[in-house]
């Protein structure tokens, strides 16, 4: 019986079929790849340490300026996206104080307004009664302030021009309702960068009849333009051209006020909520507007409501279009399924938009309704809604822009 010879080799006998060069250029990575890997340790280390502990749910404050209960946050923990609600942990704390009695999708400061409104803006009114054209300029502002944290401001002025129909005096006895007013059209200075002080030289125009300069107000909406984040109030102008002679190029320097919202419309909507089935019921049955005398096209309205949950936007839906005229009937329904959590701290806001049928152009907001839990103008349709069992209640609420 033959046996194989059995051979021994030792480590340092053992030799790689590759030469010196390629020997060092796995080394290089191997290294390198472990240094990357330590890298990224160190990294999640610091991360797990540096993390704030959470604070305790009671010091949080409801939107009605009570501690928040246990339930109402509850949405918020079973929300898949993390790292958003820790990065919007901070602001929600601020938005929560600032947005009692306030506007949530077009939010208007209030009482704050009234002490940090400062600064003037300059301007041209003139209107060309050869072309019937009214001519609106920007030209000016002067010491506006300055944001805390950058130091800086990037200004530019949102011009908007708002027409009311004036009826007779009989029929302003027969009329109930307020006057609504009709936003004639609206445009965007440019953009001046780091400057409390910019000069714009802007100039716009818009077809109009003579005898509708009286009943026309121009609206100077001076905003600070931030690009992460919604463009800033800095103040606003209001000038009426009742009491105006404008047949000759007048510039007017005027204070910056504290902005204000104007009634562009009325939208009649029904509530009802299911609480076996966790179900809220939003109906869209009318929207009374003005429809603008002066544009030949035909013009059509849809309307997209959401609802938001401590400022988070969870669903939406939008309606059909419908061709405008002074009552736009739709008679629509939405439903959202909102547990009973959501359903105690939850906000709807109906936007209106208008778009032309005969023309490609982009959608123009008509005006925003914003009613829910926390909003002290509009408690009364919500308690309602909360306390009638399966029945809808529908009530008008004002469109506002």
């Amino acid at each position: 019986m033959s046996f194989l010879p059995t051979v021994d080799l030792s480590i340092g006998d053992l030799r790689m079929p590759f030469n010196e060069e390629v020997k060092y250029c796995i080394l290089g990575i191997s290294v390198t790849l472990f240094l990357i890997a330590m890298g990224i340790l160190v990294w999640q280390l610091y991360r797990y340490c540096s993390q704030a502990p959470k604070e305790p749910v009671d010091d949080l404050l409801s939107s009605d300026g009570k501690p928040a209960k246990t339930g109402d946050l509850h949405t918020e923990t079973q929300r898949p996206n993390v790292k958003v609600e820790k990065l919007h942990e901070d602001a929600q704390r601020l938005s929560r104080c600032l947005s009692m009695g306030s506007h949530v999708e077009l939010p208007s400061l209030g009482n704050q307004l009234d002490e940090e409104v400062k600064g003037s803006l300059r301007f041209s009114l003139y209107y060309d009664q050869l072309q019937s054209r009214l001519v609106v300029t920007v030209l000016e502002a002067r010491g506006l302030p300055v944001r805390d944290f950058s130091r800086s401001v990037d200004p530019f002025v949102r011009v908007r021009l708002l027409w009311a129909r004036h009826d007779n005096e009989e029929e302003k006895e027969e009329q109930s309702s307020p006057s609504l007013q009709c936003l004639l059209h609206e445009w965007q200075s440019r953009i001046v960068k780091d400057s409390s002080s910019p000069t714009f030289g802007d100039q716009f125009s818009y077809s109009m009849e003579e005898e509708d300069v009286p009943h026309t107000t121009v609206r100077f909406e001076v905003r600070d333009f931030d690009k992460f984040s919604r463009h800033g109030f800095l103040g606003e102008v209001r000038v009426s051209l009742c009491d105006m002679k404008i047949s000759y190029p007048l510039e007017v320097l005027e204070d910056l006020q504290t902005p204000q919202k104007d009634m562009v419309g009325e939208v009649l909507l029904s509530l009802k909520y299911l609480h076996t089935l966790q179900r809220l019921e939003v109906g869209l049955l009318k929207i009374r507007a003005l429809p603008q005398q002066s544009k030949k096209d035909q013009v059509r309205l849809y309307a997209r409501i959401s609802v938001l949950c401590n400022q988070f936007k969870l669903r939406h839906q939008k309606s059909t279009a419908k061709t405008l005229c002074e009552v736009t009937v739709f008679n629509e329904v939405m439903m959202f399924t909102l547990p009973d959590p959501q359903i105690r701290a939850c906000c709807i806001v109906v936007s209106v938009y208008e778009i032309h049928a005969d023309r490609k152009s982009a959608k123009r907001l008509v005006g925003q309704v914003t009613f829910g839990k926390g909003k002290r103008s509009e408690d009364e349709h919500w308690r309602l809604m909360m306390r009638s069992i399966c029945q809808p209640i529908a009530k008008w609420h004002p469109l506002l822009i």
